[in-house]
């Protein structure tokens, strides 16, 4: 990570200086609150909180104000934050079976248990701008109705009762579950890193990869079987009572995609998986990241690895938007002492080249 800049001090408070009323704008408009970021820009709070891999609102929304909207950014300030904070413990695996559901859709089946639930969408939208927002407009408020008590059973566990897909894969029990947060990355990853590393992948990276494998660069055809967003309950084994305690709740987005299926001569065939799961309302990162997971288990399905999608290497070692930034934005500090390395042996290079006649084979080859 690149992220020390050296130079001249005075000049680089002058520039922090510079950036800060930047960022505050012009003074006579009211200074936007954290409280207006986190109710008002919600999704990009969901995506900083995702990709940041750290729950909390408010700090999410504070390093988009700081990052003058600047996503990654402001990801890069939560991560940053992250890695301060004392470890305490690890909850238990959530349910999302159990979800408190604002949104539920599947494009697999139109009648499921529990039925669709459209939720906040941008999917019916006209996609035409609305000058009413312009002038402070305040909407109706939405239809409401009691919560419905009836089972929202998972899609994929309708069609795994039938053998129809495959089983979730397992990791071994003995096995404990890797960190890419305090554990350097290797390779073979298995795909509890993989989900990981998925997770807090850059949104705009797992969608071109997603979208490359629905383009023929990956043995993927793919079906949502089910997209559900809601509040699960988050548990805390506490020791001192034996028991797991409820620490609070928290939103997130679930995406269970149904694949091509497979068979083989001692097995029938069955759709395959891939999964999702990210922070808040994060629908196409989800989407995206259950496409790249199903490419990843390329190897593991017996199948040819051809496309990018499908190389885990290349995905896990070029997904991380705060590394990437850190190596692309490094460029834009001073190199002068390697360039004028550069220079000097391409000078040197092409002396020694013009005096062993090289100007005289160019003349040739033009003629």
């Amino acid at each position: 990570m690149y992220v020390a800049v050296k130079g001249g001090e005075r000049a680089i408070d002058n520039a922090h200086r510079l950036l800060a009323h930047e960022r505050r704008g012009d003074r006579a408009i009211a200074e936007i609150s954290l409280a207006q970021i986190s109710e008002q820009l919600a999704l990009g709070v969901d995506r900083v909180m995702s990709e940041g891999s750290l729950y909390d609102r408010e700090l999410a929304a504070l390093a988009i104000k700081q990052a003058r909207g600047d996503l990654i950014e402001a990801i890069f300030l939560v991560r940053a934050f992250r890695a301060t904070l004392p470890r305490f413990g690890v909850t238990e695996p959530v349910d999302t079976g159990a979800m408190q559901v604002r949104r539920r859709v599947s494009s697999t089946f139109k009648d499921i248990p529990g039925g669709q639930v459209l939720g906040p969408t941008f999917d019916y939208t006209h996609r035409l701008l609305d000058p009413q927002l312009a002038a402070g407009f305040v909407p109706e408020q939405p239809v409401t109705a009691e919560v419905g008590s009836a089972p929202m059973p998972r899609v994929t566990d309708i069609l795994g009762r039938d053998g129809l897909i495959e089983p979730s894969p397992q990791g071994a029990t003995d096995t404990p579950v890797g960190d890419l947060t305090r554990e350097p990355l290797s390779f073979p990853a298995d795909r509890d890193l993989r989900l990981q590393n998925l997770a807090r992948a850059d949104e705009g990276f797992l969608l071109a990869l997603g979208y490359s494998t629905q383009r023929g660069y990956g043995r993927n055809h793919p079906f949502a079987g089910e997209i559900r967003f809601g509040e699960v309950e988050v548990e805390f084994f506490a020791e001192e009572v034996g028991f797991a305690v409820p620490l609070g709740a928290i939103a997130l987005t679930e995406c269970q995609m149904v694949n091509q299926f497979k068979g083989s001569a001692t097995e029938a065939p069955c759709f395959t998986r891939g999964y999702g799961l990210a922070f808040g309302q994060s629908e196409r990162k989800t989407m995206s990241m259950a496409l790249v997971d199903r490419s990843l288990r390329a190897r593991e399905l017996g199948e040819e690895v051809l496309a990018p999608a499908q190389d885990e290497e290349f995905v896990m070692s070029h997904s991380d938007n705060v590394q990437a930034t850190g190596f692309v934005e490094h460029l834009k500090l001073p190199h002068y002492v390697d360039f004028q390395s550069e220079l000097g042996l391409l000078r040197k290079l092409r002396q020694e080249f013009f005096e062993a006649g090289g100007e005289t084979q160019l003349k040739e080859a033009a003629e």
